[in-house]
């Protein structure tokens, strides 16, 4: 007798072309049960052998008279003899011993444990936690998801439970996942079901719908109160609970969810209690299944838009952040996502900068790659030359000391001296401007002279190339920052 198991593996090998051959080979099994398995429109099951009995005629009369009418067995021999039954009381005992026997075992609170098809159904829900993070403890939103075939699960965490975080979440688990299931079963929160009526059809939240609709998904609300429903996906928090949350801390709401991922891939590795399967080896069989994600998120509000300020930073919530320099002036819009998390966008929906809020707790909070492009240029402001300059040289302190005393503008001159950061390096310059003050020389002319003149002999000590910057040559000579267009 095969089992569910081998029925689903061997349509699906037939459904892809595989020979009838070949499956039998590959599953180890006759090629005349291959093809009783593929004639089969429903899952194989284990049907035990009847015998007929003079009682089976009346046995839904016999039922009702035992457990509704309360009839005693002398009583319900006697009235099955009035209708027609020939037969003595001894079967009619063993058949009411047979439904006591039935009664006595079943408890209220029975369920038939559900098993579904790859790909028909996976399981959403969330519970929240206590816990330290940067420092502080914080109450943390843990959505979770399983496909209900593999048991694969994945989990994302939120400072928020509102309908934007049930929303965003249920898309980013089912993209962990690797696909959309026919039906996803949940809970009746308000953000999804209106109504669950026991004896009337539920009402959703129309943004509910909308994204069902978006993800190509159907949703399942389970019995109000019945947690049993979707025991599958209510039963991992304990494991959660005990072997992730207690006893860690983070430093922010990223390296939560970074470490949460992780341990979810690990946890699918290992066998799973009821299944006895690996959930990660059982999901290759179902990620076929599965429906593609849309290429865009559903999201239930829109995005604000902010223009990006002339220093290149985007205000958001009473602080600013910075953005890529090519986006001066120009509009980004944003959103904020469980409630720590800001996705900057350009007009076109594509995606610029992520920030995590409790990393940047400033008032205004700079990223040094966001400024890159800039950096070879010299600052214009007189307070900002200096300290570029004495941050860049290790002779700039003295060189600035010394060139107030004979120049006018030293500051000028040190600006200019910035600006050969783009075809000399650091050091290079250092040790023309150590030979420079050596020699009295201040002004920007005489110091490009003495590049023009003296580099080989002062920076490589007779060897290589002159203009060498980190073993290139530079793109231009010199003679460019005598020109107007050079002195930007």
């Amino acid at each position: 007798m095969k089992d569910l198991h081998d029925w689903i593996i061997v349509k699906r090998l037939f459904k892809q072309g595989v020979k009838i051959k070949q499956i039998a080979a590959q599953m180890k099994m006759s090629k005349n049960t291959v093809k009783r398995l593929l004639n089969r429109p429903e899952q194989p099951m284990y049907k035990r052998r009847v015998v007929k009995t003079k009682v089976d005629p009346y046995k839904d009369r016999i039922k009702t008279w035992y457990l509704e009418d309360g009839f005693i067995g002398t009583r319900i021999h006697e009235e099955l003899k009035k209708i027609g039954y020939a037969g003595g009381i001894n079967p009619v005992y063993r058949y009411l011993r047979q439904l006591r026997d039935e009664k006595n075992k079943i408890p209220l609170k029975a369920t038939v444990r559900f098993e579904t098809l790859p790909g028909e159904q996976a399981q959403f829900d969330w519970s929240p936690y206590k816990m330290v993070i940067g420092n502080e403890i914080k109450k943390v939103i843990c959505f979770t998801m399983i496909l209900s075939f593999s048991r694969k699960k994945a989990m994302v965490f939120s400072l928020l439970e509102d309908s934007n975080a049930i929303y965003e979440a249920i898309q980013e688990l089912f993209e962990d996942l690797g696909g959309v299931t026919l039906e996803l079963l949940i809970d009746n929160p308000k953000s999804l079901v209106i109504e669950n009526p026991k004896d009337a059809e539920p009402k959703f939240n129309m943004d509910a719908l909308h994204l069902a609709t978006h993800l190509g998904t159907e949703l399942n609300p389970c019995v109000p109160s019945r947690a049993q429903t979707k025991g599958k996906i209510e039963k991992p928090y304990q494991y959660i609970d005990e072997h992730f949350i207690k006893g860690n801390s983070f430093a922010n709401m990223s390296e939560l969810n970074k470490a949460g991922k992780e341990f979810m891939r690990n946890w699918n590795d290992k066998p799973h209690g009821t299944t006895k399967r690996i959930p990660n080896l059982a999901y290759e069989e179902e990620k076929e299944c599965l429906s593609p994600l849309p290429k865009k998120r559903f999201m239930k509000s829109g995005l604000e838009s902010r223009k990006v300020s002339l220093d290149s930073l985007l205000s958001i919530q009473g602080r600013k952040y910075s953005v890529p320099v090519q986006y001066v002036d120009k509009d980004l819009q944003h959103r904020i996502v469980y409630g720590y998390k800001i996705e900057v966008y350009d007009m076109a929906m594509q995606p610029v900068r992520n920030y995590d809020m409790g990393d940047y707790v400033n008032l205004i909070n700079h990223i040094d790659e966001d400024y890159a492009p800039l950096m070879g240029r010299a600052p214009k402001s007189i307070p900002e030359v200096k300290r570029q300059f004495i941050a860049a040289f290790n002779n700039g302190a003295d060189f600035l000391e010394k060139a107030s005393k004979c120049l006018s503008q030293p500051v000028y001159h040190a600006r200019e001296i910035l600006k050969l950061r783009e075809l000399y390096t650091a050091e290079s310059l250092d040790k023309i401007l150590s030979y420079c003050m050596g020699n009295g020389i201040y002004e920007i002319d005489g110091i490009k002279d003495v590049l023009k003149t003296r580099y080989i002999d002062i920076v490589l000590d007779g060897g290589g190339a002159a203009g060498a910057v980190q073993g290139k040559t530079f793109a231009r000579d010199l003679s460019y920052y005598e020109t107007e267009g050079g002195q930007n």
